[in-house]
């Protein structure tokens, strides 16, 4: 049995993915409070869920969709706070571009406008990485100004994604891919062409492929308060990620572990920005030379974030705790095993190569200190049971189809 209190904040977050549930899933375990979800169809896993308020429109990704959306629950909860978190790149950028124009009781916990649109651009991270003796691939930042000029000097295969990944899915097209691995000159400027014939036009990222599997992927999570000090950094060890092509890099299984020298570059990094609210980092571990290479930095809690909550740090309370109660919250970083998975254990165990992680996994699971962020007790109603088990299911012809 499900019980909820009235707290004097309401959450509201934005999309329909993983990441929404997972926000939500904190928020009641804390609080026992309902989270509104508002998505754009009636679809993903705080669909039907008991603890959300899922409400859709088409036009949620749109500027005044979201003002109306904000202001409207604004005046519905105007004795209590909300705190609006945006669970995509796109609703992430508009909250920090409306949050002047919301009411006196919405809290938008992100940065400026300016310099999340400075950060959006992958180019302009990397600048931060070297001023900050931050390790990254060997890249060419290439811009439709270039033409056929294409002078790639590391090695094929390359690696090759979006500097604007917010504008280059504004840009849908048949073939098209989160990021592409590409074997030749010929295939690097077809992509291009076929990107940019899409509508996009921003500057692409070309990059030097790190060799390993996707068990050498590490995600870096952390949280900045309100007067932009680093207070919660949490790393995880990627143990198996996604392989459909729209899904290429997410993360399917990941075990918490601490590398201290490593989070402290990107505290300094993070402090000297003045950041505030969640970060989120994809890093891979390069055995050439014994290096972590940083590929991004997200201005938001990844879709993976339910592996900081589940590690002890619940990422509602730092909200909370920071926006509503006004808390001097100590610096912690997360040192404990915790694993999470969004695969079947069949699925894991296949395609997990590493027998000592296979191990680490066993003593996880038969220590109790695993978890599937979807399936919650006592939020599995039937009709959403059903969509979660044929999303869960459908794990295994996708490993089989696109796993290589």
């Amino acid at each position: 049995m499900m019980e909820f209190k009235e707290r004097e904040f309401v959450p509201v977050v934005f999309g329909a993915d993983i990441n929404t549930y997972s926000v939500a899933r904190a928020f009641y375990e804390a609080y026992q409070v309902k989270t509104w979800v508002l998505g754009k169809y009636m679809s993903g896993p705080s669909c039907y869920s008991k603890i959300t308020n899922y409400r859709k429109n088409p036009q949620m990704d749109t500027e005044e969709v979201m003002l109306k959306a904000v202001r409207k629950l604004s005046k519905k909860f105007s004795d209590k706070k909300l705190i609006v978190l945006g669970c995509g790149d796109n609703y992430v950028e508009m909250l920090s571009k409306l949050k002047d124009k919301f009411p006196e009781n919405v809290i938008a916990p992100y940065i400026d406008h300016e310099l999340m649109v400075q950060l959006i651009f992958k180019e302009n991270f990397y600048k931060l990485c070297d001023k900050h003796g931050i390790d990254y691939p060997a890249t060419l930042v290439y811009s439709r100004d270039m033409g056929s000029d294409v002078d790639v000097k590391f090695q094929y295969p390359v690696i090759l994604k979006p500097s604007n990944g917010v504008d280059y899915f504004h840009h849908p097209f048949e073939g098209q891919h989160k990021i592409y691995k590409l074997n030749s000159l010929e295939e690097v400027k077809k992509t291009i062409e076929d990107i940019y014939a899409s509508g996009y036009s921003d500057k692409l990222i070309i990059q030097d492929m790190i060799p390993g599997n996707d068990e050498y992927m590490r995600v870096l999570t952390c949280y900045s308060d309100s007067n932009h000090k680093v207070k919660m950094m949490c790393l995880g060890h990627v143990l198996l990620e996604e392989h459909t092509p729209l899904g290429l890099g997410n993360h399917a299984l990941i075990i918490t572990e601490p590398n201290d020298s490593l989070t402290e570059k990107v505290r300094n990094l993070l402090e000297d920005l003045n950041f505030v609210g969640f970060s989120n980092f994809d890093i891979k571990y390069d055995s050439r030379d014994g290096k972590y290479k940083f590929f991004e930095l997200n201005c938001r809690q990844g879709r993976s974030n339910y592996y900081v909550t589940n590690s002890g740090f619940n990422i509602a309370k730092y909200l909370v705790e920071d926006y509503i109660e006004h808390k001097d919250i100590p610096f912690k970083t997360a040192q404990d095993e915790y694993l999470w998975m969004v695969v079947p254990k069949a699925v894991a165990f296949k395609y997990v190569k590493d027998p000592e992680m296979k191990r680490r996994m066993k003593k996880l699971i038969k220590e109790k200190k695993m978890v599937n962020p979807l399936f919650m007790r006592g939020d599995l109603g039937l009709k959403r049971y059903l969509r979660l088990v044929k999303g869960h299911l459908r794990h295994y012809s996708n490993y089989k189809k696109y796993y290589s």
